[in-house]
């Protein structure tokens, strides 16, 4: 099968995932194995291909927002995340390489493996961030599941949906409303549930003044959540799509981080990966006002006066997401219902689509589809 692999961090420029032919993967007891139809591009593949997080094994091929059908699992549609970015440049180093990036995908069930009830050849399915967990620890017994310390990440422990098949574990899948297309189906496997658990780590409630620091999928996104609970949002960007999209979906106001302070905001969310934005931030939430970071990676926050803390505000991260978390954002994306604004590029061209995404070129959400 062809598989876009991740041998060893470099920029993106440089094209670090090589197109290969490999074996086909089968799926292990308890797995499905999909045939991908799309797969969405994601900062945290950016990060551990750009080394800023290191994937456990090499190489690796990346992707973690797939829609597929049950083949086996074969991914149709792959998401691009600026996981994948930094997981391609090297900001996040992955435990294993060559690594498949990918965690946003979209396949059909092309295989089961042995003791598999829940699909069925021909499903389709989408697979996200969280691969699997321990079950047992009690982050796993107490509904946070999402800090297991055994957890295991699509397209960062285990090979992801830039590649025609993938497997992922029946529990750790998600069925897919019909209604749904492949494309935009992949960037709510990621971007969508990040956002969502954003806004609940941050206590939005239905009416707030809510800042979000950074425009991309997933605060575009969240944009339209907030929205829909009757909350005043305001968007800190500068690129003038990320500006002009963020106002077309509804946003109160629109500008940069550096212009003058506005009323004062009840919650916040930073989803950019860049920590100058905390005390930004910070200055324009009310006492007892929260931020949280949507970011895997963030770099450097510089130093700040204790001031911007005081009167009780609050510093939250948010750390990968629940299976909850998913159905819940998928239930809610119907009903609002969320419309992802999609840039697809073939998956042949993963490098320069996440080139793109490094550049803020996209307008939202970027989607490889083999």
């Amino acid at each position: 099968m062809l598989a876009l692999r991740l041998h060893a961090p470099a920029p993106v420029e440089r094209a670090p995932l090589r197109i290969e032919e490999v074996p086909a993967p089968t799926p292990e007891p308890g797995g499905i194995r999909l045939a991908v139809r799309a797969c969405g591009l994601c900062h945290t593949d950016l990060h551990i291909v750009e080394g800023e997080l290191l994937p456990p094994r090499r190489p690796l091929v990346p992707g973690h927002q797939v829609v597929g059908i049950v083949d086996a699992l074969g991914p149709d549609v792959c998401g691009l995340c600026h996981t994948d970015l930094h997981i391609v440049e090297g900001e996040l180093l992955p435990p294993r390489r060559p690594l498949v990036p990918g965690h946003q995908v979209v396949g059909i069930v092309d295989a089961l493996g042995p003791d598999v009830r829940r699909f069925r050849v021909g499903d389709r399915v989408g697979a996200a961030w969280l691969h699997q967990t321990c079950g047992a620890c009690p982050a796993c017994r107490h509904g946070t599941e999402n800090l297991c310390p055994e957890a295991r990440f699509t397209g960062f422990h285990v090979d992801g949906g830039y590649a025609a098949l993938m497997t992922v574990p029946a529990a750790f899948a998600y069925p897919l409303p019909a209604a749904i297309p492949d494309a935009t189906a992949a960037p709510l496997l990621c971007a969508g549930i990040i956002g969502y658990r954003a806004l609940r780590v941050a206590g939005v409630r239905p009416g707030e003044r809510l800042g979000l620091f950074g425009f991309g999928a997933s605060a575009h996104l969240a944009l339209q959540m907030a929205r829909a609970w009757g909350c005043e949002v305001l968007v800190f960007t500068r690129a003038p799509a990320h500006l002009e999209l963020a106002r077309t979906l509804g946003a109160a106001w629109a500008g940069s981080a550096d212009e003058p302070p506005l009323a004062p905001l009840d919650r916040a969310v930073l989803f950019a990966p860049a920590g100058a934005l905390v005390p930004a931030a910070l200055r324009r939430l009310r006492p007892g006002g929260t931020l949280a970071i949507a970011a895997v990676y963030l770099d450097r926050v510089p130093e700040f006066d204790y001031a911007l803390l005081y009167g009780e505000r609050v510093v939250r991260s948010v750390t990968a997401s629940t299976r909850r978390d998913g159905e819940e954002l998928l239930e809610l994306a119907a009903a609002i219902p969320l419309r992802p604004e999609v840039e697809t590029f073939p998956l042949t061209a993963a490098n320069e689509a996440l080139a793109a995404l490094k550049a803020s070129r996209l307008r939202a959400a970027g989607v490889l589809i083999p």
